[in-house]
């Protein structure tokens, strides 16, 4: 086994033996549940108007119910991450374990890299669940696979995103609370950058501000466009988030 699996295996443990991941697990499957639920109902409501009005009922399922449920689930994102992240570094430095890990064999990268790995593993393992959703509207009614796909694909870019500013919060602190509340609080602020955006425009600033802001490139994977800047900007988040975690480690290593 090699030091980044050891590392994956030692916080999964972690994870699975703590009731934190049960209960943000389920409920973020039930806020996803929930909003999937409203918006096949009003999916619903929209066919049966057209019905009346027109005489057909023909719905854009990807509009209605997909595209409405990828864009809510960035807020949800946004609150539950930080606490599935907030005990990967702070419980160490809480349960005075994280000078134990300092002068193992183990290296900061393959730590760092374990961590990660294994708080994203578990996000996809979430992510995977709500797949039942798409799979069983399939067998009631049609729909382009394409932005679906390309809609979970953005919430694991998002995710790891998320999971990595959480994972750089959480080695700041060793309270788990401040860990999350740091995490939220940076995530809101990117997040509130695309407003900046937009007051200043379509000028050089504004486009600039408006990249930084994770908004826009999420927008276009949930409407089924697939742009390599996007991937770029999502890849460039997550190398600068781990790289600053890095840094974080190394400094507190040396305290």
């Amino acid at each position: 086994m090699t030091p980044v699996q050891a590392m994956i295996a030692k916080e999964l443990r972690g994870y699975f033996v703590s009731p934190i991941v049960y209960v943000v697990g389920s409920v973020f499957l039930l806020i996803f549940g929930f909003l999937s639920y409203l918006y096949i109902v009003f999916a619903g409501a929209q066919a049966i108007q057209l019905m009346q009005m027109q005489g057909i009922a023909q719905i854009n399922l990807n509009d209605l119910v997909f595209r409405n449920l990828f864009a809510s689930m960035r807020f949800v994102l946004l609150i539950i991450l930080p606490i599935l992240t907030m005990r990967l570094f702070a419980e160490e430095r809480k349960l005075r374990t994280f000078e134990f890990l300092m002068t193992s064999p183990i290296g900061i990268n393959e730590i760092v890299a374990g961590k990660f790995t294994s708080v994203f593993l578990v996000f996809l393992g979430l992510l995977g669940l709500t797949g039942l959703v798409p799979a069983v509207l399939m067998l009631f009614s049609d729909f382009d696979w394409n932005p679906v796909l390309t809609g979970y694909l953005g919430m694991a870019l998002l995710g790891a995103l998320f999971l990595a500013v959480g994972l750089f919060a959480s080695a700041l602190t060793e309270n788990q609370i401040v860990a999350a509340f740091v995490s939220f609080g940076l995530l809101l602020t990117i997040w509130l950058i695309s407003g900046l955006g937009a007051l200043l425009g379509d000028t050089a600033a504004g486009r600039v501000v408006s990249y930084i802001s994770f908004m826009e490139h999420y927008d276009r994977l949930v409407r089924g466009l697939i742009d390599t800047g996007d991937l770029i900007y999502f890849a460039s988040g997550l190398a600068l988030m781990l790289f600053l975690t890095h840094r974080v480690v190394d400094a507190a290593r040396w305290k």
